[in-house]
């Protein structure tokens, strides 16, 4: 394909896309949100958990990249050789579904922000809000068709851009923090308990898992790489730099306000937290970074999104239709079909009461299972030897690492509890129209026995998901 052989990027441009897509909403949302759960006590624990467990997956991107480098958009493409080809569609259908909740999401928290200055937005669910979320959506739908290079440098501007506000975030908190007050929130709670403290960390979790959605950034574009092994250094390095900020501005945020008063906070919530330290200022310096932050992060979700689409169709795995370029090398129909979809859900939004955590919760809840293939693939290799034949010694280190990762991503989805994994059950199943479409072009059966016994699994979980929303037993 001419387009992947003329636009390549460099190790620091995936790395912005690590970073463009991982700093995004979830961060400016991070001291409500984990006050709503917890106190610094639980919250270090969260964070060493999410760190370690992302830190091995980030290691399995990286061991994957150089292993399987023929593989491309490996998230989706490593579930596939893996496990084959449904669980690989199914990963596909995942990673797109969170990428595009991701994107309501940002559309919504902006609306929601700007409702700090325009009451016409409220929370980013009003009537105005979503015509003009409309209106941003297809500004920057024609600005992708004219090129992917294009959107991608744009999208390492704009990283850098919004980095700036988070540091000086950082540092006017810590000008302002209190240890008397980060002393009173530190067990999250009256009962200190280890049964307390458990339930606190098990609250954080879809949190974390949305922060760090994104980790696979330079993954996901793995066929625009100059050369493969900058995959898995700009995905280590993104990463790093990432946690460290998300738990600074997690931790400060516990000396500045009372644990209670963080909760009350509307999003986005490290307004409420700086405009305690310096005044009403700070609310609109942290409201204008956030619309810079999330304007980058939405662009290189879109950017995902319509690639793992491709990348799929092209494997023949989603319907040939999606393969299609237009005469500037972008997925043209993929971004279609995603902003299309993009635009239904905004819509959504309006029957929605708590829009922007219903799309924070279903985009942790669709990550999860592609997140577990990937991890499990890098187990399976390690645990068969292939692709260790010439490089033996690495193979003990490579099998702790993805088992780790493995047990972590495991924990991720229990975590994540019966009514997120029904409400993902609504997207796997009637997607899997998608695959149907794919086997029938290719003249093939479309399952195999044990992929009838996975479908049927995740049809039973859409039709209970969807009487569950109907009756009001799953409140969305």
């Amino acid at each position: 394909m001419n387009s992947a052989t003329q636009q390549k990027f460099s190790v620091w441009t995936l790395m912005a896309m690590v970073v463009g897509s991982m700093v995004g909403a979830g961060i400016f949302s991070l001291p409500q949100a984990f006050g709503r759960e917890t106190g610094p006590f639980g919250a270090l624990i969260a964070w060493a958990i999410a760190g370690v467990g992302m830190l091995m997956l980030a290691f399995v991107f990286q061991t994957l990249s150089r292993r399987k480098p023929d593989l491309d958009a490996g998230i989706y493409a490593y579930a596939k050789a893996g496990f084959g080809n449904y669980l690989g569609f199914l990963s596909a259908l995942g990673y797109w579904s969170a990428a595009l909740l991701g994107n309501v999401s940002y559309f919504v928290l902006i609306k929601s922000t700007l409702g700090l200055f325009f009451p016409v937005f409220g929370d980013g669910n009003t009537i105005t809000a979503i015509v003009i979320s409309s209106m941003l959506l297809w500004t920057v739908h024609s600005l992708i068709l004219r090129g992917v290079k294009e959107a991608a440098a744009i999208n390492t501007i704009v990283t850098f851009a919004k980095i700036i506000p988070i540091f000086l975030f950082i540092v006017f908190v810590i000008y302002g923090f209190s240890a008397d007050i980060f002393a009173a929130n530190f067990w999250g709670g009256e009962d200190v308990s280890l049964r307390s403290v458990a339930s606190q960390v098990r609250g954080t979790m879809l949190v974390t898992v949305f922060v760090f959605v994104g980790i696979e950034g330079a993954s996901v574009y793995s066929r625009y790489a100059r050369n493969r092994r900058d995959v898995g250094v700009a995905t280590l390095l993104g990463f790093l730099g990432v946690l460290c900020l998300l738990v600074l501005v997690t931790i400060l945020s516990y000396g500045v306000m009372l644990r209670p008063d963080l909760a009350a906070l509307r999003n986005p919530s490290m307004a409420g937290v700086l405009e305690a330290v310096v005044g009403p200022w700070g609310a609109k310096f942290v409201s204008v970074g956030l619309l810079i932050s999330v304007a980058g992060a939405y662009l290189s979700w879109v950017l995902l999104a319509a690639e793992i689409l491709f990348t799929a169709s092209r494997n023949e795995t989603m319907p040939r239709f999606l393969a299609h370029e237009n005469k500037n090398g972008v997925p043209s129909n993929a971004l279609w079909l995603t902003n299309a979809v993009v635009q239904t859900f905004l819509i959504l939004t309006l029957f929605a009461q708590y829009a922007f955590r219903l799309a924070l919760e279903l985009t942790s809840s669709m990550i999860l299972i592609p997140y577990f293939l990937v991890a499990a693939y890098g187990f399976k290799l390690a645990w068969s030897g292939e692709s260790y034949e010439k490089d033996p010694a690495a193979r003990r280190g490579e099998f702790a690492v993805a088992a780790i990762a493995l047990v972590y991503t495991a924990f991720l989805i229990y975590a994540a509890g019966a009514k997120h994994l029904l409400l993902s059950a609504a997207i796997y199943g009637p997607g899997t129209i998608l695959f149907f479409m794919a086997r029938m072009e290719q003249g093939r059966r479309v399952f195999t026995p044990v992929e009838t016994v996975m479908f049927v699994v995740a049809a039973v979980g859409a039709a209970a998901a969807i009487y569950g929303i109907a009756t009001g037993l799953i409140v969305v």
